[in-house]
């Protein structure tokens, strides 16, 4: 019975006070409060509780953390109307020669053929069509506008950083916050968020400890934040979610003498979808994937995890489940709210080492 109540999504919903949303970062950054999963087959009142540093003693020479070096973008953009109102757009991903699909607000308001102006500047837009798959908008920016690279310059010189819906406070911090320290590739709209917990004292602590670091790239996108609507979960698709696991990272995890852990869920998708592409065993790839990670999965790579609190009902909450069930998950969920844990991408953090993996 538990099994097919781990196939309907109602099964992942939860109760949350609004106070548990985090609004703002912790500082330093490896001060957030960290939730230790018990190992497998140990009672739920076997967790501890720490901080993200004491990663530090709980990893171990040898082990390899793969996380995201993806950056964000500004890439919210407020626009002005020809008739002078002023509207929103958020860039997500290039369809080539300076269009973009864009979300806008209010969407009916923009119309294939309405011109649009960059508020603030002289630099014009141009709605060319609308996008049914994402109820966005294409976008003809200029034409030297190709890629994340080249609209990083224009973007950071009219945007601002697209935090997430439910954070309500905006913050000039935000710019470098919202990024982690290694973030390098430009292409994402929300950040890899357990990787924000990494501080350079931290980073520099695990390496002197002997744990190496691999890079995988995977652009977070709209995906991330739009709510899973399919109640059977056997029938669930998600957007498809563009990655690069390289030569080097393939030749990290096969030469990795510890273990192989992915920090936060983009780098389990990654480096799980880069397996499946070759048949469930890990080559290098880069390209769209298409990856539903749920109860019932068999992990090819990743053998343990550091992670954020998801939201209810969400295909991240689905993907943690996998690795410890989710009864597990959602009573260790229940004891973060009674402690006062904060939630989501600003949050804290859980700790899944491979001692608490189901086994498969």
């Amino acid at each position: 019975m538990s099994e097919d109540r781990d196939h309907q999504l109602s099964s992942y919903d939860y109760d949350l006070p609004q106070e548990r949303i985090a609004q703002a970062p912790v500082e330093p950054r490896h001060s957030a409060r960290l939730m230790l999963v018990p190992p497998r087959g140990m009672p739920n009142d076997a967790v501890r509780h720490g901080q993200v540093w004491d990663l530090l003693s709980e990893l171990q020479a040898g082990d390899l953390l793969v996380v995201n070096d993806t950056r964000v973008l500004k890439a919210r953009l407020k626009v002005r109307r020809a008739g002078g109102g002023l509207s929103e757009l958020l860039v997500l991903e290039p369809r080539g020669e300076g269009q973009w699909l864009c979300l806008a607000r209010p969407a009916k308001r923009m119309r294939p053929g309405d011109v649009l102006t960059i508020d603030g500047t002289s630099i014009g837009l141009t709605v060319l069509a609308e996008d049914a798959a994402s109820g966005g908008r294409l976008v003809q920016f200029p034409s030297d506008c190709a890629d994340a690279e080249t609209i990083e310059d224009l973007l950071n010189q009219c945007g601002e950083v697209p935090l997430p819906p439910y954070i309500d406070r905006h913050d000039p911090n935000d710019a470098e916050r919202y990024q982690t320290r290694y973030a390098d590739r430009p292409g994402a709209v929300a950040a890899p968020t357990a990787g924000l917990h990494f501080s350079d004292e931290l980073l520099a602590a695990l390496q002197r400890k002997g744990v190496r670091l691999a890079r995988i790239t995977l652009h977070v996108g709209l995906g991330t934040f739009r709510p899973v609507e399919t109640e059977d979960l056997t029938q669930l698709q998600l957007h498809s979610e563009w990655i690069e696991v390289s030569e080097a990272v393939v030749e990290a995890i096969q030469t990795c003498t510890g273990r192989v852990i992915a920090v936060g869920t983009t780098s389990v998708r990654a480096l799980e979808g880069a397996a499946q592409a070759h048949g469930g065993v890990l080559k290098p790839f880069t390209g769209p994937v298409n990856l539903v990670i749920q109860p019932g999965y068999r992990f090819a790579v990743v053998q343990g995890l550091l992670t954020n609190f998801h939201l209810p009902k969400s295909s991240l909450l689905l993907l943690v489940s996998a690795l410890i069930g989710r009864e597990k998950l959602l009573a260790l969920y229940q004891e973060a709210i009674a402690l006062q844990y904060r939630f989501f991408s600003y949050g804290d953090a859980m700790w899944i080492s491979p001692d608490s993996v189901l086994n498969k």
